[in-house]
């Protein structure tokens, strides 16, 4: 009989995390986890802790700091079959799961299905004959050498990409491998797994040209599949059910999505809403049902995008998902840092990207200019970021993978901060307060447009006061807001004054918290 080994990538959630482990596991299966090593280290004890009683359950001997698109989530899926295949000599099958994963169907289905045929499970498409990427960038992925996360460090992977491309600097690809290309959550048998890891122990040069190649872990399983299997044994499919909207965004399954669900031909499906607490337990119940029967009918994805068109095929006024999807979800926290002096606010985001590795963006609401991901559309102009702006911030959200957000606004934007404050997502604030002297007045009129450089001395006499007055102004309607999670640091205060509340806002120690404020000319202008 199969006997499934999962291999689990995760990042959040600890609790949904053990939950998973043990309903997996007691149907005789095991699971080998690797949690991020960005991720909050006390939440990794608590897994740890809480799973160390479980034979069936071992984890990945190294944690890698894992980024999107990056070679460091092959590395972990590496760590985490190293640790399955030594700790669990039974498992014949390794099946990849992420924390969002859950089965829609139950262990007994799961493990006759499996037994029916002896073949791998991957989607393994050619790389440069398919379309499986529908747009980016295709064959510079491969190419050119990416050094840098181009989510998180977009400058310096366009600059280092493109000077690549201007001095010609490209390389072949290992001439034995045909690259193919596919989802990362497969099934693959004992004997095809090992097949690999003795494959990489011998061919160092193939792992040298995949660590430097763009989103790997869509290529890397794929291509060596191909080449040390033969076709025969190959089923390019995935066993997770998963749909992506017209935004290229993941769809989120929901409570009232059980039955459709089951009645995929998958044995899991990506991704299952933290807050779909409902859904969850029926699912959880249906995996021990030994007795469960299922029909299949396959018509998850064309319901969805018959549903989901009618506002585009003549229903105006269908909802569209923004309108659905009005929260941010309970389990996310958007931190919201206000300042007038956006340099400063810039300068700081820049400061906490480094020192806490969390997800920033800019003044997306007041520049047009703002960097920001291809969203479908939804991001192209400031009024459209404004009208939509919780979809918006949801989408980001699921963009980075991230459950934790920084923004920056403008003091000006009371009506969005009210509104996130609103939602059922934690909102925090932090207000960066500053001196405003003539000098910087001045400045900020030219550049907004209220004064010239012909402007006379009698004009800037009547103007600085009222300027002046508008930004405490702005202040104080943020102050009798009365936010609840306002916290506040300022530039005539010391850095020691100033810690706590950095700390208190991004919830992280004294010292690293310290450690941005002690930035040197934080409020330089």
């Amino acid at each position: 009989m199969a006997r499934i080994a999962f291999i689990l990538l995760c990042h959040k959630d600890p609790e949904a995390i053990i939950r998973q482990a043990r309903m997996l596991t007691a149907a005789g299966d095991y699971m080998s986890i690797h949690f991020d090593a960005r991720a909050r280290p006390e939440d990794f004890k608590r897994i740890k802790d809480a799973l160390a009683d479980n034979p069936n359950v071992t984890f990945a001997r190294r944690r890698v700091r894992c980024g999107w698109g990056e070679w460091s989530l092959v590395q972990a899926t590496l760590h985490a079959i190293e640790a399955a295949t030594k700790k669990f000599p039974r498992a014949t099958h390794f099946y990849m799961l992420s924390g969002d994963c859950m089965a829609v169907k139950s262990a007994a289905y799961a493990h006759d299905f499996l037994d029916a045929e002896d073949v791998d499970y991957i989607e393994s498409f050619d790389f440069f004959e398919s379309d499986w990427i529908k747009t980016g960038i295709k064959e510079d992925r491969l190419i050119y050498r990416h050094y840098f996360n181009e989510r998180t460090q977009t400058r310096r992977f366009y600059a280092a990409y493109n000077l690549q491309k201007r001095l010609g600097l490209s390389r072949a690809i290992p001439a034995d491998l045909q690259i193919q290309i596919g989802s990362q959550w497969w099934c693959l048998r004992r004997r095809t797994v090992e097949a690999i890891l003795d494959f990489i122990r011998q061919r160092r040069d193939v792992t040298r040209f995949f660590r430097t190649t763009w989103i790997p872990d869509e290529t890397f399983f794929q291509t060596l599949v191909r080449h040390l299997v033969p076709e025969t044994q190959i089923r390019t499919r995935t066993l997770t059910f998963l749909m992506f909207t017209d935004y290229g965004m993941p769809v989120t399954f929901y409570n009232d999505h059980y039955d459709l669900l089951l009645s995929q031909d998958a044995l899991f499906a990506r991704k299952i809403s933290p807050e779909a607490t409902e859904l969850k337990q029926r699912l959880g119940t249906l995996y021990a049902d030994g007795n469960a029967t299922f029909q299949i009918s396959g018509e998850g994805r064309n319901l969805y995008n018959f549903l989901t068109g009618r506002g585009r095929i003549g229903r105006r006024f269908a909802s569209r998902f923004w309108e659905e999807e009005s929260t941010l979800g309970r389990r996310r926290e958007l931190m919201i840092v206000i300042c007038k002096k956006w340099h400063v606010a810039k300068r700081l985001l820049g400061r906490i990207k480094h020192v806490a590795n969390m997800p920033t963006i800019d003044y997306l609401f007041n520049e047009e200019n703002t960097p920001l991901p291809d969203l479908g559309g939804i991001q192209s102009t400031l009024e459209k970021r404004h009208r939509h702006r919780r979809a918006l911030m949801r989408m980001l959200f699921d963009y980075f993978e991230t459950d934790r957000l920084i923004i920056c606004l403008d003091p000006s934007n009371l009506d969005l901060m009210q509104d996130f404050a609103g939602d059922r997502a934690t909102t925090r604030m932090l207000e960066v307060q500053c001196t405003f002297t003539d000098s910087y007045l001045i400045g900020h009129c030219k550049r907004v447009g209220l004064a010239g450089e012909q402007t006379s001395d009698a004009t800037w006499e009547r103007l600085l006061p009222t300027v002046r007055g508008d930004m405490i102004y702005e202040r104080d309607r943020i102050r009798d807001a009365e936010f609840e999670n306002h916290m506040m640091i300022k530039e005539w205060d010391t850095p020691e004054e100033n810690a706590p509340q950095i700390a208190q806002f991004l919830d992280i120690p004294p010292e690293k918290a310290l450690e941005i404020t002690q930035t040197p000319e934080l409020f330089a202008d």
